[in-house]
């Protein structure tokens, strides 16, 4: 059997061995659409931005031309009903990030309160990564919203859109991602979310369609690997790959527009049970 890397906390250890002996052994090359950014045994936050890019010979642009985690909404593949009914808007909100004012609340499930004071405990407070308040926000907390770029030297071109999110007031870091657009198995084209972890990552796949009223509608209700929906993935003692698809575990992000105030509602959803909503308030910087 398999062993993950020795050398970390127990606590990553365990959750890493787990994906092993559940999951499967993949190649790389034969799943090019599962890949992404894998963490360093620390910290998760800007710094490890700036060492990833290191890494990869890669020059960190943050107040790039490019300022979407979404270069052109029309590489989602929409049809061109959904396309021409798409809230101009919500284009622009993805295609223009960086130009954006977030703020949020967020509402748990009580009965899944104590797991995620659990995993903050254990994990994300110590790597800044995926690192959820675990107390209901009422008043709207405005987000710190910052697109980084990672660009190729020899081409000059993105290579990785970071969408690095944290809470104004306090600092604490939310979500630090790779975000872009994929293409499952199956050829369905897919909003990616890649977050990085010790040694691996976290990743999502949405499938968008577009609702009557214009919103944008990202799912990632899959059933089986290969389909849209959340996987870890990560390197072994030995560098070998290895990934889980937690069918179990789902996200459901509506994007809506109305009077050209965006607002967003996204829900995640554990045994098709909600655990928690984050709602936004998205606004044009003046």
């Amino acid at each position: 059997m398999r062993f993950a890397y020795p050398m970390q906390k127990i606590q990553d250890w365990i959750t890493q061995q787990w994906v092993i002996i559940c999951g499967r052994k993949i190649k790389p090359d034969d799943f090019p659409w599962l890949m992404g950014p894998f963490g360093n045994l620390d910290i998760i936050g800007e710094d490890f931005i700036h060492q990833f890019a290191e890494k990869e010979n890669l020059f960190v642009e943050k107040n790039s031309k490019a300022k979407g985690i979404i270069p052109s909404m029309l590489n989602l593949n929409l049809s061109d009903t959904e396309f021409a009914n798409l809230s101009k808007n919500v284009i622009a909100f993805y295609e223009n990030t960086a130009n954006y004012n977030l703020n949020f609340s967020v509402k748990w499930n009580p009965f899944f309160k104590f797991f995620g004071i659990l995993i903050n405990k254990l994990f994300s407070n110590r790597i800044n990564q995926l690192n959820i308040p675990t107390k209901n926000i009422v008043d709207s907390e405005s987000l710190k919203s910052e697109i980084i770029n990672l660009i190729d030297l020899e081409s000059n071109e993105i290579k990785y859109t970071f969408w690095f999110r944290s809470i104004e007031s306090s600092g604490q870091i939310i979500y630090s991602g790779a975000y872009g657009i994929s293409n499952l198995p199956s050829g369905k084209t897919c909003v990616k979310a890649v977050f990085p972890l010790p040694n691996g990552n976290a990743t999502v796949f949405m499938v968008p369609t577009v609702g009557e009223n214009g919103e944008l509608i990202l799912d990632s209700s899959g059933k089986k690997f290969g389909d849209a929906g959340f996987y870890f993935l990560l390197k072994d003692s030995k560098d070998e790959y290895w990934s889980k698809f937690i069918g179990s575990f789902r996200d459901q992000l509506i994007i809506s527009s109305e009077n050209d105030l965006i607002a967003a509602e996204q829900t995640l959803t554990l045994w098709r049970l909600r655990v928690l909503t984050f709602y936004y308030k998205i606004e044009l910087k003046k």
